[in-house]
């Protein structure tokens, strides 16, 4: 079975990912959004606390909106 077809709340289904998106591009200047990791302000603040099925939801957004970035 392809890691593809388990449901992604499943913790062994989930992809192999660095502990942070954070590329040390940090950057809230214009907006909440961070330039560099694609995180909002509260989500690079609660990073540590959330668990495994919140950070891998913010995870896919970031990588689906293109980020991490280690260049702007």
């Amino acid at each position: 079975m392809s890691s593809a077809s388990v449901s992604p709340s499943s913790p062994q289904s989930l992809p192999e990912r660095p502990d942070t998106p954070c590329v040390a591009v940090c950057s809230t200047t214009f907006d909440d959004v961070c330039r560099g990791c694609g995180r909002t302000v509260d989500e690079v603040a609660q990073w540590v606390f959330m668990d495994v099925d919140q950070r891998e939801r913010v995870w896919q957004r970031i990588l689906e909106q293109g980020y991490p970035r280690r260049n702007y």
